[in-house]
């Protein structure tokens, strides 16, 4: 079975028209027990039983009437068959006696619990998401899972664990994906809960990482591993940016013709301009009065 629309008319219109048949009902029934009384024989008892019959009907019609809000929608059952749904707003009439689910199509969100997972290298960290949802099937949602709320939450812890042990913490290079890196892991989070919750009529419109860290016990391991990759890379980009200051230094000075300097004199100028660039210390210069044939 699959989504359609019930049957549906008018409330107000039917509200008056339902009230009408009850009041003429009950005037009928009025006038016949008088004229049958009055000794006018079965012909006004046939008429009293049939007016009552059509009021209750237009009694037991009342119970058809249904209030759907906006961005709601009513599921209708009758004696547990499905016969549509009402998803627009209004005040409406359909087949009476039937039950009427009520199912919510605004848009809802909620964050999961922290949860603790092993990353892609094994290392234990914390994990939290955020999930946007609402329902676009009322059918699939009243139907195809027990309580689509409980199934989104557990459907979404189960995609946020699934996600955190195919990806590392850090990537130490570009050809991973980190869970670090927001925009890649909340599109690839979407798309596996829209993947995971189509059957329950849910539509996932965004998933985003809201908590993101080590596991306690390992924190200030990782904080001091950190600082040494950091550390690492800045004295990387130190040498090569001192190493291009020194080559232009000679190819300056060679295309100038300022000086001349054999091989030693050069290796002499390299070393002491990368302790110069490369140290991290405030260098103290030392005034040289010989000469390096000396």
């Amino acid at each position: 079975m699959e989504l359609r629309p019930a049957f549906r008319m008018n409330g107000f219109l039917m509200l008056l028209v339902l009230f009408a048949t009850m009041v003429a009902a009950t005037l009928v029934v009025i006038a016949a027990i008088g004229s049958a009384s009055d000794g006018g024989g079965v012909g006004p008892v046939v008429v009293a039983i049939v007016a009552g019959i059509i009021g209750l009907a237009a009694l037991l019609g009342l119970s058809g009437l249904v209030v759907v809000n906006p961005n709601e929608a009513r599921v209708i059952q009758f004696f547990g068959r499905y016969i549509g749904s009402v998803s627009e707003p209004g005040f409406f009439w359909t087949v009476p006696i039937t039950d009427r689910r009520r199912i919510s199509l605004r848009v809802r969100n909620f964050e999961t619990q922290k949860l603790k997972v092993n990353d892609a290298d094994g290392n234990p960290v914390e994990i939290a998401a955020v999930v946007v949802y609402k329902a676009v099937d009322s059918f699939k949602a009243a139907f195809a899972v027990d309580d689509y709320e409980q199934y989104v939450e557990t459907q979404s812890e189960a995609a946020v664990r699934h996600l955190a042990t195919i990806h590392p913490y850090d990537a130490h290079d570009d050809s991973r994906t980190s869970l670090r890196d927001g925009t890649e892991i909340a599109e690839e989070l979407t798309s596996e809960l829209r993947e995971r919750t189509l059957m329950a009529g849910i539509e996932v419109l965004e998933a985003r990482i809201t908590h993101l860290a080590y596991a306690p016990e390992i924190a200030q391991a990782m904080l001091v591993r950190q600082q040494a990759n950091q550390v690492v890379a800045a004295r990387t980009r130190i040498v090569e940016g001192a190493v291009g200051m020194v080559g232009l230094a000679l190819e300056r000075l060679a295309a100038e013709g300022m000086v001349e300097l054999d091989e030693e004199r050069k290796a002499a100028m390299v070393s002491n301009l990368l302790v110069v660039l490369c140290g991290d210390r405030p260098t103290q210069p030392v005034v040289n009065a010989g000469t390096l044939y000396n």
